[in-house]
This record gives structure tokens, C-alpha cells and sequence, in this order.
């Protein structure tokens, strides 16, 4: 009985592993970049195909690029809905974790979306910041250096705990410095002036104790200066919802 037991858990381990090695395999084979507009060359493609990979094994993510002439007639959000639910983009599963970059040439517009994990790490305003730093790249017609800053930038934020802001200059390496160096200088200087003798002395040794009796405020003018508001010409913003399938997304759209 015990030889028997030893043999099916060998059997359902060496099936587990094999599972293991094809999921990857699998996983190689996937196309993750669909230039429908083509704005790329042939290597232009393999290199963002081979970057996806990589960074897509490392964060169990699908990091998908589609460009499109006209979105098939559709508004670039519901372009980016339909395309999911068809396609059942995901690393880990058919409709799975997944960020998707669609680029409607028509309209100049842009969206980045977030599946399942992807919703999580890069949530409306971390697809925000992406799309904005990706836009000049994107306006002066680099788009393959966009799309590799977006799988890169993309890669990076999902280090990060949900919530926060990669952004934030509490995170940079400058601040922690700063604040370091001045932690020094405070112990440093709190050991220096505790080195000498206490000062018993000071400046009402000499001048007396005064006290203050009244006070008054004399209001003498008011002007108010008025300034226009200036306008954003790039509109866009965060903004997801659920798809026909009913796949929840984080999302941010803009021109370019």
C-alpha cells in the first residue's frame, strides 16, 4: 500500500512538472503585439515581442500592443473592450492578467487598460502616468520607443505596492539621502551642543522681563487680482469599467 502511494504521488509530480514546462512553452508561442497600422518594422516587432516576454514571465503578466487605422469604426474604449473579450488575452488563464496599449491612428487616440493583476498594479492613475510619458514619443511618430518605454514603465510600477504612487519623490533614492544626511547633521549636532557646559544666561539677564499690553491691527487695503485659468489641450484622463464579457478594467485615454 505504501509502494503504491509512493508511485501516484511520483506519477501526479512528474505530470505537474510537465504541466509546468508547457505553460511556458505555450506562453513563448503567444503573440503580444498586433500592428493592424503598421507603424513597425519586422524587428521592431520581434524586439517588442521578445521584451513583452521577458517581462511578462517576470510579473506573471500579458503585455499587449494593438494598433489599429480606424478602431473598426468604434470609439477607442469599447475598440479596447471587444478586443479583450475576442481575443481572451492572460498570462495565467484565458481572460487573465493583462495590460493592453491600443493606438487608434484615425482619432489620435490612445488607452491603456488593465485586467485582473494588471487592474491592480496599474490602477487609472498609474496607467495615467504611463500614457503621459509615453505621449511625446507617440505625437512625434517613435512608436517604438513609446511601446518600449510602456512594457518598461509598465514592468516597473508593478514593484510597487497597489495604491502607491511610483512617482512619489518619497521613493527616490535623492530623498532617502537627504533625509539621511540630515538625521546625520542632527545627532551630530546634538552631540556638539551637549558636549559643553549649560549657558545659564541670556538676553533678560540684562534686559528685564517685558510684556506685551496691547495690540492692534490697522486693515488698510484690499486688492484682488484675477488670472485665467489655462486650458489642457491634451484631454485624457483615468477611466475603466467592464467589458461585454464582464472583465473589469483600470484605464486611461488620451490624444497624441
Amino acid at each position: 500500500m505504501k509502494k503504491r502511494i509512493i508511485i501516484l504521488t511520483s506519477i501526479f509530480s512528474i505530470i505537474f512538472i510537465f504541466g509546468s514546462f508547457s505553460n511556458v512553452y505555450a506562453d513563448e508561442t503567444k503573440q503580444r503585439v498586433y500592428d493592424y497600422a503598421n507603424l513597425l518594422t519586422d524587428d521592431e516587432i520581434a524586439r517588442l515581442e521578445n521584451l513583452s516576454l521577458q517581462h511578462g514571465k517576470e510579473h506573471e503578466m500579458d503585455f499587449i500592443i494593438v494598433t489599429t487605422q480606424d478602431a473598426d469604426g468604434k470609439d477607442i474604449k469599447p475598440f479596447i473592450e471587444s478586443f479583450y473579450d475576442d481575443m481572451a488575452f492572460g498570462f495565467d488563464k484565458p481572460h487573465g492578467n493583462t495590460v493592453i496599449l491600443a493606438l487608434d491612428m484615425s482619432e489620435r487616440d490612445v488607452m491603456i487598460a488593465g485586467f485582473y493583476k494588471g487592474k491592480k498594479y496599474l490602477d487609472d492613475q498609474r496607467a495615467t502616468l504611463i500614457r503621459e510619458k509615453i505621449t511625446p514619443s507617440l505625437s512625434s511618430g517613435n512608436y517604438y520607443d513609446a511601446f518600449t518605454q510602456y512594457i518598461e514603465l509598465g514592468s516597473e510600477y508593478m514593484e510597487y505596492m497597489p495604491g502607491v504612487n511610483p512617482d512619489s519623490f518619497l521613493l527616490k533614492t535623492w530623498f532617502h539621502l537627504i533625509v539621511a544626511i540630515g538625521l546625520a547633521g542632527v545627532v551630530v549636532g546634538s552631540m556638539a551642543y551637549n558636549s559643553g557646559g549649560k549657558v545659564t544666561v541670556n538676553e533678560r539677564t540684562y534686559t528685564g522681563n517685558f510684556q506685551v499690553l496691547e495690540r492692534k491691527d490697522i486693515y488698510l487695503t484690499k486688492s484682488v487680482t484675477k488670472r485665467r485659468k489655462p486650458q489642457n489641450n491634451n484631454k485624457g484622463g483615468g477611466g475603466g469599467g467592464v467589458t461585454g464579457g464582464g472583465h473589469s478594467y483600470s484605464g486611461s485615454r488620451g490624444k497624441f
